[in-house]
């Protein structure tokens, strides 16, 4: 499907697309997703105050998301494989800003040091570089700076044709929101919606030490996915 079809295709979405000119082309794919139910009182420690934490039946929720980002790059330029394409792993949460619902990133880890230095320069989103391997039905990695190890094997189950509706608010967010030291940026993205696979964990060793109240025992919920293409929006700053 081309740019211009994905586009097209947006009724799936909860708000009307952005204006303007899409600035950056991506591709999140085979995307594996932990999700937690945590208590509020301690996801507030990690949110600013200028985000609402979005809640499903009263409770926050966290998740882990582990996939390949390949293709990355600004509209008018072709993407160069030694920096566009590299695994991430994202430490997410879920919230609010006016009449948006979208997700805040409490980590993001690139498995290729460059590739984070600039994703970081140009989008302030908080990427930090860790050692990442992927093979088959297994992703693996370290951060010796952070005492930080995720290792995950896995199977992919049967295809969700039928989501629930925390399925879909778990992963249909069309915006990403990041604060830094003098604002908070908001970004508006847009893909096609995900699909989903089913997803058996074989095997789950994750320490997050700064996260250790949040992340722990066994996710909530998991899903897989063979990705989505996306284009994304500059940034909007507020406060």
């Amino acid at each position: 499907m081309t740019i211009q079809e994905i586009l097209n295709t947006n009724k799936h979405r909860p708000w009307e697309m952005p204006t303007g000119s899409w600035s950056f082309y991506q591709e999140w794919n085979k995307a594996i997703f932990l999700h937690w139910q945590v208590e509020l009182e301690e996801l507030k420690k990690f949110v600013p105050k200028e985000l609402e934490i979005d809640l499903y039946g009263g409770k926050p929720w966290v998740s882990v998301v582990a996939f390949t980002m390949e293709k990355i790059r600004p509209r008018h330029l072709p993407s160069f494989p030694p920096i566009s394409d590299f695994d991430e792993i994202n430490v997410r949460t879920y919230v609010k800003s006016k009449d948006k619902t979208g997700v805040y990133f409490l980590s993001i880890e690139g498995g290729a040091y460059l590739s984070c230095k600039i994703a970081k320069a140009i989008s302030e989103l908080p990427y930090r570089y860790s050692k990442i391997e992927r093979a088959e039905n297994q992703y693996k990695s370290q951060n010796t700076a952070r005492n930080d190890s995720l290792e995950i094997g896995f199977s992919i189950e049967k295809e969700l044709t039928d989501k629930s509706a925390l399925d879909k608010w778990l992963t249909e967010r069309y915006a990403l929101f990041q604060d830094t030291k003098n604002s908070v940026n908001q970004f508006e993205i847009h893909h096609l919606e995900w699909p989903i696979n089913e997803m058996k964990l074989n095997k789950l060793d994750i320490d997050y030490p700064k996260f250790d109240k949040l992340i722990k025992g066994k996710p909530d919920r998991t899903h897989y996915s063979k990705g989505v293409k996306v284009m994304a929006w500059g940034k909007n700053k507020f406060r």
